[in-house]
């Protein structure tokens, strides 16, 4: 990395970095102090995780700008751990987690998202967008009509505000304005410090206090690759949604090292596993952050102002910290995606609609995307799978047909392969020109085997041209039909 680039990502947005770091510290302590409440944890175990989550993926992530904390994905996953075993299990399996997601790092997994298609995309984040607001209504369901009018009033100053002006985050305007207003008006509004008593002392470096034997091995590593898997999952369409928003590419593999490195940290420093959060991604473009300061400033001021601003901080009101994520779930929701949706392809717009649906009933983004790329992948392999053709000629001297195969021969196409060739017609010989196919996996392999062996058993000499060199590979290496015996075993059958 060249000293422009470490300028330019560290100091080339100063003001805007710290101000939208500001806002999105702000945000995170409220929601670090529930997915603690979630994992059934002190309070501290989450604020710690998110000062050092922010701060190491700040710095060793992939995509600057992109906020990662203690998420309520991961605190779902901790609950039966730390209900069976406690917490010292959960610090354990947070510094596995972090091993397991470098190793993934290393893999390259992080090149996997090239996978992930846009429905699916779309899908997550408008879920997510959906959560997100689901996740405020606690805060509104039975409130006093204050607790509405501070809500009101917040949304208003945060979309009316940068009409007037952007010198200052209107997220950031809108949490002071209504803090001041609480203390003046001593309004009965439900506040942070509610949620949960502030740490007021700097974490320590720590040992988990376990046994190391096998036996623990075999209690944290299940949670430690579900937390693993999860966080990746998170954290990649995270960073692919940060993408499209700033118009900036990120390195994956690099963001699993990252979040890694970061879960590993947390772990010695006594929090919970976490991951990158699209919600307090989102705030912090939206303020105006775009590069690691960003990041790095939300974990410091987070820190400082639990430690040392606690009793300040305890007295924000929540009615304001729903506003800013209320706007967040507006600003994160794909509103093109609903209003074209009849413009779409039926099985994007599905995949889509499937995606939101399973992660909004269970609550759980890696069933979501699992269920979205699985029918990305049946609905490509159908689309492929019509598009294989076999087409077919007499031969110049009358005793023989040749045959032209074009597309894509693999398990889904196979069967429409097979069922281009006329078997009982009475020719000589047989040329199937693959030049303009390929082979993919076994069942191609096969499916040529059968085709091979059925002209042979009606007494056809067959020639297979055009092979490429990819092709080929894979016939010789699981191709049947020049062994000994393969023609007699399928007459057998």
């Amino acid at each position: 990395m060249t000293i422009e680039t470490l300028r330019r990502e560290w100091l080339g947005n100063i003001r805007g970095d710290l101000l939208a770091g500001l806002v999105v510290a702000l945000a995170l302590i409220p929601e670090a102090i529930a997915f603690s409440i979630i994992a059934g944890v002190d309070p501290a175990v989450g604020l710690y995780a998110s000062f050092a989550i922010a701060v190491v993926v700040a710095i060793a992530g992939g995509r600057p700008g992109m906020i990662s904390a203690a998420t309520g994905a991961m605190a779902l996953v901790m609950v039966t751990l730390v209900r069976e075993h406690g917490l010292q299990y959960l610090l354990a399996a947070t510094i596995l987690t972090g091993v397991l997601q470098i190793a993934a790092g290393y893999l390259k997994l992080g090149a996997l998202m090239r996978f992930v298609s846009k429905s699916v995309v779309t899908g997550f984040v408008n879920a997510l967008a959906i959560l997100i607001f689901m996740a405020q209504l606690p805060e509104l369901l039975g409130a006093s009509w204050q607790t509405f009018a501070m809500v009101a009033g917040g949304l208003a100053i945060i979309y009316l505000v940068p009409r007037v002006t952007r010198v200052v985050p209107s997220p950031l305007i809108c949490i002071v304005v209504l803090t001041a207003l609480a203390m003046l008006l001593k309004l009965d509004l439900r506040t942070v410090g509610d949620m949960g008593k502030l740490p007021s002392t700097l974490p320590v470096f720590l040992l988990p206090d376990i046994p190391l034997t096998f036996e623990t091995l075999k209690i944290i590593l299940p949670y430690s690759a579900t937390l693993a898997m999860v966080g990746l999952l998170e954290s990649l369409m995270t960073a692919t949604i940060v993408d499209d928003l700033t118009d900036t590419p990120s390195d994956k593999n690099r963001e699993c090292k990252g979040q890694g490195l970061a879960n590993i940290a947390a772990g010695f420093l006594g929090g919970m596993a976490g991951c990158a959060m699209i919600g307090q991604s989102v705030i912090n473009v939206k303020s105006g952050g775009r590069q690691r300061l960003s990041a790095f400033s939300a974990g410091v001021f987070l820190l400082f102002m639990i430690v040392v601003l606690g009793p300040w901080v305890a007295q924000i009101p929540m009615a304001a910290l729903v506003a800013v994520m209320i706007m967040v779930s507006i600003g994160t929701f794909n509103w093109a995606s609903v209003r074209d949706i009849a413009k779409l392809p039926r099985t994007s717009s599905f995949v889509m609609l499937a995606t939101v649906a399973v992660t909004v009933a269970t609550h759980d983004l890696a069933k979501g995307v699992f269920t979205g790329v699985l029918l990305s992948g049946i609905f490509f392999a159908q689309k492929v799978a019509k598009v294989v053709a076999v087409r077919s000629a007499p031969s110049e001297d009358g005793q023989g047909r040749d045959y032209v195969v074009l597309g894509q021969i693999f398990f889904a196409s196979a069967d429409a392969f097979v069922a281009g060739f006329d078997f009982k017609e009475a020719v000589e010989r047989v040329r199937i020109d693959v030049s303009r196919a390929h082979f993919w996996d076994v069942s191609a392999v096969a499916a040529l085997d059968k085709a091979i062996l059925k002209f042979r058993r009606e007494g056809a000499q067959v020639e297979v041209v055009g092979l490429n060199e990819a092709s080929a590979t894979m016939i010789d290496r699981f191709g049947v039909h020049d062994s000994p015996g393969a023609l007699e075993n399928m007459l057998g059958h």
